[in-house]
């Protein structure tokens, strides 16, 4: 039938970890956002960490399946 998951699991984590990755980028001078964090840019790292999952999942999902 050709329904297969990985497809919108994919664009959806690479979406959000693009949305995720660029609000990081953008406040990483913004000390006083990570101060809890012990001054890590976690939305940074783990947008990064989702954008890498979801276009694993994505490439996956699309290549084409040998019939032979």
């Amino acid at each position: 039938m050709g329904l297969d998951i990985r497809v919108p699991l994919g664009l959806v984590f690479l979406i959000i970890g693009g949305i995720m990755g660029i609000f990081g980028i953008f406040t990483h001078a913004d000390t006083a956002l990570y101060a809890k964090s012990l001054g890590m840019n976690i939305n940074l790292d783990w947008g990064g960490i989702m954008f890498v999952f979801g276009a694993i999942m994505f490439f996956f999902g699309t290549r084409k399946k040998q019939q032979d």
